[in-house]
């Protein structure tokens, strides 16, 4: 498929968040303004009060994006070193055993966490990470980890999982919902739904919803239970119109940044949502954040890309490689959300910037929306017959 110079552009900046450079030197924040021109904006270069706060907003943006040095520029630093001590700890991390999920599951494993369940759909995969885990950590690191086949669109199958994880230990302190489709094209899943929502969204609050008592009693014991959802800066591809009011409106094609970027605001809206009906509805030692990887070099950044855009991703997966983040830098911002921060509904870029995000990710009737859409969603596509029959959806606070 071909790929106008604009498409180009487009696709860029979802991927590596180039835009945000370009909207915070407009506004000074992560959204454009539309009462602001650029060249208003760069007058105030004149101002001894604004300069300083367009180079911090410039600094942050090349730090959250980029690898190599270029985190070392951010405001808020934080870095694997940090993790404090996880002895006693249990973790879940779906998709555990490669990219940026593989950089938790080894982080995490290095700062002595007793077990993980790493939720991926290819033991192969696993068998190679635990592997590498092994020989560079030792083989009782290795033994920690316990894989689980799962598949995020089969919504009673996570159910399933989440239930052997609730029999298999009596606690839970991280849940790390970080597995999910990439920027691809328009597909629907067996239930019917958008595929990029389904995964990205439904699934993991499926999970969520089903491990959520065994989190809450794990926190009612004097813990601080931390949740991390991958989210994206290209959750600002999602459509200015966007309303989360009807399935409808989830399977429209919106092409490949529009399907991954609303999925991704997805995220960002959930943990805003759990931080409002949750934390701060007598949970307070139970958090939810989003967070931004950066430019990273993954599968999805260096092969699935080409599925979308045949010829533009030769500029994603090769071009760019030298700017990318490795799965560990990668791996930060999440680390920070699933062991450190002290707070909840924010988010979180590299290595540790809090983030007001797109305005439709600050819209709190948008993210009760989505959750009442994600609910009545997987309960009509669950349940067939009688309506009192079981769903796989558990409680969603």
């Amino acid at each position: 498929m071909p790929v106008s110079s604009h498409m180009f552009r487009n696709k860029l900046y979802q991927v590596s968040s180039f835009r945000s450079l370009a909207c915070r030197l407009n506004s000074h924040s992560i959204y454009p303004s539309k009462n602001t021109s650029a060249l208003d904006s760069f007058s105030t270069l004149g101002n001894c009060q604004a300069a300083p706060r367009v180079m911090e907003s410039i600094k942050n943006t090349i730090a959250e994006n980029f690898g190599g040095k270029a985190p070392g520029l951010a405001t808020h630093q934080f870095s694997l070193d940090d993790v404090p001590d996880l002895t006693g700890k249990v973790a879940v991390v779906t998709g555990g055993s490669e990219g940026i999920g593989f950089g938790c599951t080894h982080t995490l494993l290095k700062h002595n966490i007793a077990k993980i369940y790493i939720l991926s759909l290819s033991d192969d995969v696993v068998k190679g990470a635990k592997g590498a885990i092994a020989k560079e950590l030792g083989e009782d690191m290795a033994n920690r980890t316990k894989w689980m086949r799962c598949d995020l669109s089969d919504w009673w199958g996570v159910k399933d999982v989440a239930d052997k994880i609730k029999s298999n230990t009596d606690r839970l302190d991280i849940l790390i919902n970080n597995a999910g489709r990439g920027i691809m094209t328009y597909q629907l899943t067996d239930y019917g739904v958008d595929r990029h929502m389904a995964v990205n969204h439904f699934g993991h609050v499926i999970l969520t919803s089903n491990l959520l008592p065994l989190m809450k009693e794990t926190a009612e014991k004097g813990n601080v239970v931390r949740i991390s959802n991958q989210a994206s800066n290209a959750h600002q591809a999602a459509p200015s119109d966007t309303r989360f009011e009807s399935l409808e409106e989830l399977n429209r094609d919106l092409g490949p940044n529009g399907q991954y970027g609303r999925s991704k605001l997805a995220g960002i809206l959930y943990a805003r949502y759990f931080a409002r009906k949750v934390t701060k509805a007598g949970q307070p030692n139970l958090l939810m954040n989003a967070t931004h990887p950066g430019f990273v070099s993954t599968k999805m950044s260096n092969e699935d890309i080409f599925e979308p855009f045949p010829l533009g991703g030769y500029a994603m997966a090769y071009g760019l490689d030298p700017f990318k983040k490795d799965q560990f830098q990668g791996a930060v911002p999440t680390m920070f959300a699933a062991t450190y921060t002290q707070k909840s509904g924010q988010y979180i870029c590299p290595p540790a910037v809090p983030e007001a995000g797109s305005q439709l990710s600050q819209d709190d009737a948008l993210a009760d929306r989505l959750m009442e859409l994600t609910w009545k969603v997987i309960m009509q596509k669950t349940r067939h017959g009688s309506a009192n029959q079981d769903s796989p959806i558990g409680d969603l606070v």
